[in-house]
């Protein structure tokens, strides 16, 4: 791949992945901070770990799915890798502000 091509490649990545929407929360999984990490190497080969708000959370085909297809998408990318993990467990902290004043809720609030 040509450094020209892998240059910004994991923040379009990013960007294709505010694409999927979690059904139930109704905002783009990395701003709801469900990303945790998006790597890509020299060959185009992407890695996506993420996890869901709860462990068993029944979109987590969906929410996998929509991330493979969209980094799948991505010009650039040759293949993908979406890993769920739960370390570390998430919690709304992990939320952008954008995403915390969509929910309605106030930065600071004790969780």
């Amino acid at each position: 791949m040509s450094a020209a091509l892998n240059d910004g490649l994991p923040e379009r990545i990013k960007d294709a992945l505010r694409l999927v929407i979690d059904p139930e929360l109704g905002y783009n999984i990395v701003d709801l901070g469900l990303v945790y990490d998006v790597s890509v190497d020299d060959s185009g080969e992407a890695r996506v770990i993420m996890t869901t708000t709860t462990r068993g959370c029944p979109a987590t085909g969906y929410l996998k799915d929509g991330a493979r297809d969209s980094v799948e998408a991505t010009a650039g990318v040759t293949s993908v890798d979406v890993v769920l993990t739960y370390d570390p467990p998430w919690t709304p902290r992990m939320m952008s502000a954008d995403a915390k004043r969509h929910l309605g809720i106030a930065e600071g609030e004790g969780w």
